[in-house]
């Protein structure tokens, strides 16, 4: 029994042996690899970081480009006794913060004293041609290039967003591992949205080192590098030279101005005020500059056009229109007494059709309206056929692209709000509600709420005559040269399109003979528009907005502004919308007075 054992016992060591003696043979032999790669002291793994994407104007305007900058990392293993009052004179650090950097290294949950860890990020062109011809000093030290984020302009701050460091709680977040602590990625704006076009694929060399340290070339003929692959460019739909003059027109004021080409949904402009200098956050004084500009009071980080959440106001009269030709509760020729009585109202007009309803804005005429839409008299309860109107209501102006989140390509866009019977039910918990609860909502005042972006892109829809491409901001990735396929969409509403050409007239006259007259009106270009004055909290002024397209038939351009605390929207925001119009139609404005008259800021 025992000898069977021990010969049982034999076999397995001898067969122990085969096997390790198999697998050394092919580490030591088959594959040498490991033999190479395990030898550290030898080696230098050196990562090269990917060129990041460009980002270009539509017309082929380089916006934002890559920066050289050199991080130092040091192999702490291979560092030796060295000057260190000269690397202190050439770094600009005192000995106490060498040592504290030495400190805070080895603290690092990563440190390992055998691989490259960050010393020193960020350097400079001019830190660099300082020290480069003096590394050979410097023992177990060595440069890592890598880019940082260039402007050309000190304009799109929101709409460009920036890059940072990834922080910790992203990395967490990281399961498919494509970054490592130290990577620089997308934070905001469209570097963020595009973060996965944008970024590339790092990749990495070995380098041949002598017994001090010194790199003498690549290791193996570089068989066992890895190139990185460059980001892929970006073309948006910007036009630079209208997003400059917009920036311009809006300086010193708090609110937003959002161009859309019709045609294609493309975001030609995208203002948002106050705003701030894209070259702040970047490079070395980032952090500085990050906590300067998050302090600010005016909140330039803030994007209003995606993320502000207004009252529409009077341009809400058109959503009104359109569903109630949609309904069949008034028809194009249908006149309402203007009722002061019952709702406040402005100007000289008595008994309008739809189209001088809408021309001359008339707040009872839409009171009357609204009214008739939600209650149809399906049912006796006045209650319940609210209720049901309003459900009804509602279908049609989600279709309009309001209450909901557009799809835009840049994050932190907000849905706004279309009350629904169910909002009712829970603000008014047992009580019941009724027309007369919410007729508010039929001027664009109580529980609306729209983002300029949708507001924009109402008035593409308009231009349109009936649907909408969601609104984008990058027209053509890399070298297809196409946007993403949910850019390339059409959008219908639940309104018949003959309706629009009602709401288009009516917009017209606007412009030509009612509201917008003075400021809104162009010599050789029709424009279609509507403005808004939304009421705001004593002893504020209330807020400005206008909608137009341009020209009528076959628009090239929609815009809405929105100017908080500057009164009737005839005057700020008609005047703004209208020289985007000419800037970018025209090339200029013909209108030096109203040009002044904005810039000016005193809109009375």
């Amino acid at each position: 029994m025992n000898e069977a054992r021990k010969e049982i016992i034999q076999v397995l060591v001898v067969l122990a042996g085969i096997i390790f003696a198999v697998k050394l043979f092919f580490v030591q032999v088959v594959d040498n690899k490991y033999a190479q790669l395990a030898d550290s002291n030898a080696l230098l793994r050196e990562v090269e970081y990917p060129v990041r994407g460009l980002i270009y104007d539509r017309h082929g305007e380089l916006i934002v480009h890559n920066s050289p900058e050199y991080d130092l990392y040091v192999v702490v293993k291979d560092t030796r006794p060295f000057d260190s009052a000269r690397f202190c004179d050439i770094f600009d650090i005192t000995p106490a913060q060498l040592r504290q950097a030495f400190r805070e290294l080895k603290a690092r949950k990563e440190y390992k004293p055998f691989k490259p860890t960050l010393f020193l990020k960020q350097l400079s062109n001019y830190d660099f041609a300082k020290i480069q011809d003096r590394l050979d000093e410097l023992p177990g030290f060595f440069i890592q290039a890598r880019t940082t984020r260039s402007y050309n302009t000190p304009s799109l701050a929101n709409a460009l967003g920036y890059v940072s460091e990834i922080s910790k709680e992203q990395l967490d977040r990281d399961s498919l591992k494509l970054y490592r602590q130290g990577d620089y990625i997308g934070q905001s704006g469209i570097e963020q949205f595009y973060e996965a076009q944008l970024r590339g694929t790092r990749g990495v060399r070995f380098k041949l080192r002598n017994a001090k340290g010194i790199v003498q070339g690549a290791f193996n003929n570089g068989r066992f590098d890895t190139l990185s692959r460059p980001g892929l460019d970006l073309t948006t739909g910007i036009d630079l030279k209208l997003q400059q003059y917009t920036e311009l027109l809006m300086k010193g004021k708090a609110g937003s101005a959002v161009a859309i080409e019709p045609a294609t949904g493309e975001i030609l402009a995208l203002v948002s005020g106050p705003s701030y200098d894209p070259g702040l956050l970047t490079g070395k004084a980032f952090s500085s500059n990050f906590k300067l500009v998050s302090a600010d009071t005016n909140k330039p980080l803030f994007n209003r056009a995606l993320m502000a959440q207004y009252r529409p106001g009077s341009i809400f009269k058109i959503a009104q229109a359109m569903t109630a030709l949609q309904e069949g509760v008034i028809t194009p020729d249908t006149r309402v007494r203007c009722d002061r009585s019952i709702i406040a109202c402005h100007g000289s007009h008595t008994n309008e059709d739809l189209r001088g309803a809408i021309s001359n804005s008339c707040n009872p005429y839409f009171h009357q309206v609204f009214r008739r839409m939600i209650q149809k008299g399906k049912t006796n309860d006045p209650f319940t056929d609210s209720h049901l109107g309003l459900e009804e209501w509602n279908k049609h102006i989600w279709s309009f692209g309001f209450g909901k989140k557009l799809g835009v390509d840049l994050p932190n866009e907000k849905e706004g709000l279309i009350p629904t019977p169910r909002y009712y039910d829970r603000a008014y918990r047992s009580a019941a509600w009724k027309f007369s609860n919410i007729y508010s909502l039929a001027i664009g005042e109580g529980e609306n709420l729209v983002v300029p972006l949708q507001m924009a892109n109402f008035a593409a829809t308009i231009a349109n005559r009936g649907f909408y491409y969601t609104p984008h901001i990058v027209k053509a990735i890399g070298k297809d040269g196409k946007p993403l396929p949910q850019y390339q969409q059409r959008h219908y509403t639940t309104i018949d399109s003959a309706f629009f050409n009602v709401a288009v007239d009516a917009m017209q006259e606007v412009v030509e003979s009612g509201t917008a007259s003075y400021r809104a009106k162009l010599q050789d270009i029709v424009v279609c528009g509507k403005t808004g004055t939304v009421q705001n909290e004593p002893p504020l002024k209330d807020h400005a907005v206008f909608i137009c397209f341009a020209p009528r038939d076959n628009p090239k351009i929609a815009i809405a502004v929105y100017v908080e605390d500057a009164g009737f929207g005839g005057r700020a925001a008609a005047s703004i919308a209208s020289l985007m119009v000419e800037k970018y139609l025209l090339g200029e404005t013909k209108r030096a007075f109203i040009e002044q008259y904005v810039l000016a800021g005193k809109f009375e």
